[in-house]
Parts: structure tokens; C-alpha cells; sequence
């Protein structure tokens, strides 16, 4: 059963893992480091072989420019009986063996298959440069190397006496050896067997020093944490993991711990929030129903917004009245005379109550929700002219700079003059009726998209930190009850915020507060 849980555990699979990847890894690297030996020793066997033909080239040249056969035999005789050698041979250009340390193989035509006559007896299509050498297997088992050079014509060829060889013919024939590597073979095996076993020492090595070190700083801890794990589960909240290590499970262990005191404490907190339930009920009743009568007080604000639009329509016909026989009066008196004057005065009076009363009723009427290009100037002239002859502004020194270049943006004109009145008429209950009020108009960019910012900024009494954070809350007021209903920056900042822009503030008590109203700039 423990072997069973050994093997389906983190530190069981992490063994299986790293030991499968480290199998495969040294596989591999074994592999490949053989085959490198192999192919370096092959290479060296290859130089060795071609210094042996030319060595026996350099000790049958005089006897062959001599014509001496019978000690060119007695010297291949002698090369021949070396350790290592098989056979020596001197090949004619027809492929005949004319020389061989083995006597038996004298005068034997060579297959046409065989090295060096595969290069010429081959099809034109097929024909390749002859190689220098190559391994075959002997009927023992070992290894043999071939290796084949050619014996060029030279002038000492033929310019002897015996004049054999015409100066025309290039190759007089070829030097052909035949090389045992079996002791190569053997001492391959070896490495082999020499590596493997320390290859399999390394990896039992590592693999015990890898399980100790894993059981150590993986099982162990685990352990402990399972079971701090389980006595918590069961109730213990205050029982403490004592795990000390800088590593990741001991990090761990002291998130667990964290967690636990904060799960005694919440524990604590719920135990003394139900004896205090009853309280925080009647709290947030208390809060329901101020919120309720502040809905009850917008409704009345609403229902006084219709009637004040009805009375404004009303008076809008009288006011027509008056313009229209005003300026039939005028007829009646010449330019510059004192009568012209006042009836100049009525008209103009007249005229001024009249687009008020237009306004209002532009503001109180129920829009569709439809956006189109609008000038933010015009709506800012046509907000402060709404409201500019309320007593409440008698006192206030109005600054604007706006920016006649400022693109239009695309928004519905209604709900953004609601917005901007709420802004204007803040800032008047802000400055209690006196001081200054600056609007500016100004193009900023931001993460490269351009947009056009409205600055309101006033010289109130400005709003302190603790309430910065709730201003854009509903029902949130620091007016006197019945002089706000506290959703006016609620209403603004969403209607902002589905055109595609915001609101920030910065506020600064006894200084005043500044709101900046960004809104998408149209780029078409």
C-alpha cells in the first residue's frame, strides 16, 4: 500500500519523471558519443591504412623501376606477415593481381564488382570516383578494412629501360590492402561496456541522491501540510504548519497559516456580527428609507420640471405678443427719441425671456437617445444661458476660454447640456452665490486618440478626501436636505460614460474644485 501511494504521489511522479528523462538523456548521449569514437577511430584506421600503401609504394618502387618481380614478391611477403595484415596486393591496370603476399592469389583476375574495378566497369550513368577505402565483414565475424591507391605513370616509369609502359597510359595500376580491425572492434566493445556500466552507476547515483533530496524537501512538507490541512478541515483554526523553509511549500505554509488566523478571525467577527445583526438591520433600513424619500424628492422635482414646462410654454405666447406689438410701436416714435428707446428696452427684455423659456423647454423635453455632430461651445452659450439670471449668479464673475477650433464630437446635445447645467449649477451651491467661475474648452490626447476636455473650475469651499471617493455614488449629497437629491453626479458620469468619456476630478478644500469632462473627439 505505501509503494502503491509512493508512486501516485508528487514526489513518486516527480522521480518517475526526472528518472525516465534522465534514462533517455544518457541513452541518448551514450549513442551518439559511440558513434563519434567510432567514426574518429574508423578515420584514424583510414589514415593508418593509406600511410600503410604508401609505404609499401615507397619500399616496391625501386625493385618495380628495376624490374626485379621476385623482390617486389619477397617485400610484399614480408609487409604482409604484419600484425593486422591480411593481404597485400599489386594490381595491374586490367585489374589483375600481379603482386599479393599471399602467393595463392597470383595471377587472379579481380571481380569487376570489387574495388578498384567497380569505377571503371560500371554503367556511364553510374560511374563515380573510385574510393580510397572502405570496411567489410569477414566470415570470422571482425571487421576488415580495404584500402586501394593507385600507382600513377611517371617519367621514371617511362623513361626506364624497359620502356613497359607507353607515356600516354595515366594509371600503371593499383596498391590494395586488406586490414583487420578486430582489434578496433575489441577495443570498441570495451568502451562500450565501460561506458554503460558507468552510465547505468551515474544514473543509480543520481537517482538515489534525487530520491533523498525529493522525500526531504517535497514529501516530508507535504505531509505536514496534509495533515495541518485536515486538523484545520476538522475545526482546529488556530493549529499552525511548521514548515521553515525559503522555498515554494514554505511559502505556502505561511499562506496556509495566514489563512487560518484570518479564518479564526472572520470566525470571531461572525460570532460578534449576529449578536449586533439586529442593529446593522435597522442601519440599513434607516439608509432604505432616506434613499426611498430621496426618490420621492426627485419625482417631486420631475413633476415641478413638467409643470414649469407647461407654465413656460404658456408664457411664450404672451412674450410673442409683446415682441410683435412692440415692434409695431416702434413705428409710431422717431430714431433716438426717448420713447423708442424704452419700447427698444421692452423688446429686448422680451426677447431675453423668451429664449429662456425656449431653452427650458428644449431641456425638459423627452429626447429619442439619438447622437449627432455637436459643438461643445454652443452647448456650454446655451447652458449659462439658461441659468445666468438666476439670483444665484448675480454675484458670480462667469470666465470662458473656449476654443473656437475645437472639433465636434458625436453625442446626444440634450443629455450633455444636463450634464453641464448639473456642473455650473454645482458650482454656484459651491461658491454660495459668489466668486469666480471659469469654463475652458481645450483639445488633449491620451494614449494617442485625441479628445476634447471641459474644465469646470470653481472657487468654492471644495470637497474633502473622505468624500472624493463617494461623490459619483447615487443619493451621495453634502447639500442641506431639500436643496440636492444627490444624484446629479451619478446621472452625469454615467451619461458620460456611454458617450465614451469621463470625468476626473481634483478638489482642494478652501480652494475650490475643478471638474474635467473628456469626450471622444469625431475624426471623420
Amino acid at each position: 500500500m505505501l509503494v502503491k501511494k509512493s508512486l501516485h504521489s508528487l514526489t513518486g511522479k516527480l522521480i518517475i519523471t526526472i528518472g525516465a528523462l534522465m534514462v533517455v538523456v544518457s541513452a541518448v548521449f551514450w549513442y551518439f558519443l559511440i558513434q563519434r569514437q567510432e567514426k574518429e577511430l574508423l578515420g584514424n584506421a583510414a589514415k593508418s591504412g593509406s600511410s600503410f600503401i604508401d609505404h609499401v609504394k615507397a619500399n616496391t618502387r625501386n625493385e618495380m623501376l628495376a624490374f626485379r618481380p621476385l623482390l617486389v614478391q619477397q617485400t610484399l611477403e614480408v609487409l604482409g606477415s604484419g600484425e593486422g595484415v591480411i593481404n597485400v596486393r599489386i594490381l595491374d591496370a586490367k585489374g589483375r593481381i600481379a603482386y599479393s603476399s599471399i602467393k595463392e592469389k597470383k595471377g587472379v583476375l579481380l571481380d569487376k564488382n570489387e574495388m578498384p574495378c567497380i569505377s571503371c566497369h560500371s554503367k556511364p550513368l553510374e560511374r563515380r570516383e573510385m574510393p580510397l577505402w572502405a570496411i567489410n565483414r569477414a566470415k570470422g565475424g571482425y571487421r576488415v578494412l580495404t584500402v586501394v591507391r593507385p600507382i600513377h605513370n611517371e617519367p621514371a616509369c617511362y623513361t626506364s629501360f624497359c620502356h613497359i609502359h607507353p607515356k600516354e597510359q595515366k594509371i600503371l595500376g593499383f596498391v590494395k590492402a586488406d586490414l583487420s580491425l578486430s582489434i578496433l572492434d575489441e577495443t570498441l566493445k570495451k568502451q562500450k561496456v565501460a561506458i554503460t556500466a558507468f552510465l547505468i552507476g551515474f544514473i543509480c547515483l543520481l537517482s538515489g541522491v534525487l530520491c533523498t533530496i525529493l522525500w526531504k524537501i517535497v514529501s516530508v512538507p507535504l505531509s505536514i501540510l496534509t495533515h495541518g490541512m485536515k486538523r484545520v478541515a476538522a475545526g482546529e483554526l488556530d493549529h499552525l504548519v511548521e514548515i521553515k523553509t525559503t522555498d515554494e511549500i514554505g511559502e505556502l505554509a505561511k499562506a496556509f497559516n495566514a489563512m487560518t488566523a484570518d479564518l479564526s478571525i472572520a470566525k470571531k467577527e461572525l460570532i460578534e456580527w449576529g449578536t449586533t445583526l439586529e442593529k446593522k438591520v435597522e442601519k440599513k433600513t434607516e439608509e432604505i428609507r432616506k434613499a426611498q424619500a430621496q426618490l420621492v424628492h426627485s419625482e417631486k422635482l420631475a413633476s415641478l420640471g413638467r409643470m414649469a414646462a407647461g407654465v413656460a410654454h404658456e408664457i411664450n405666447s404672451p412674450l410673442t405678443g409683446i415682441v410683435t406689438f412692440g415692434h409695431l410701436l416702434q413705428k409710431k416714435f422717431s430714431e433716438g427719441s426717448e420713447e423708442r428707446q424704452d419700447i427698444d428696452v421692452i423688446i429686448e427684455q422680451a426677447n431675453r425671456c423668451s429664449n429662456i423659456i425656449k431653452g427650458l423647454l428644449g431641456f425638459a423635453r423627452a429626447t429619442s437617445g439619438e447622437k449627432a455632430l455637436v459643438n461643445l461651445n454652443d452647448v456650454i452659450n446655451s447652458s449659462l444661458n439658461m441659468v445666468s439670471h438666476k439670483a444665484d449668479f448675480f454675484n458670480i464673475k462667469i470666465v470662458l476660454n473656449l476654443d473656437e477650433t475645437l472639433q465636434p464630437i458625436i453625442a446626444n446635445a440634450s443629455q450633455i447640456q444636463q450634464v453641464f447645467l448639473n456642473m455650473i449649477i454645482n458650482a454656484a451651491d459651491a461658491m454660495e452665490g459668489k466668486g469666480i467661475f471659469t469654463i475652458t474648452t481645450q483639445k488633449g490626447i491620451d494614449n494617442g486618440k485625441s479628445f476634447a476636455e471641459v474644465i469646470f473650475a470653481d472657487t468654492g469651499h471644495g470637497i474633502s478626501e473622505e468624500n472624493m471617493s463617494k461623490i459619483f455614488e447615487p443619493f451621495f449629497t453634502t447639500k442641506p436636505v431639500g436643496k440636492g437629491t444627490g444624484l446629479g453626479l451619478a446621472v452625469s458620469h454615467g451619461i458620460i460614460q456611454d458617450h465614451g468619456g469621463k470625468i476626473l476630478v481634483r478638489s482642494k478644500l478652501g480652494e475650490g474644485t475643478s471638474f474635467f469632462v473628456r469626450l471622444p473627439i469625431y475624426e471623420g
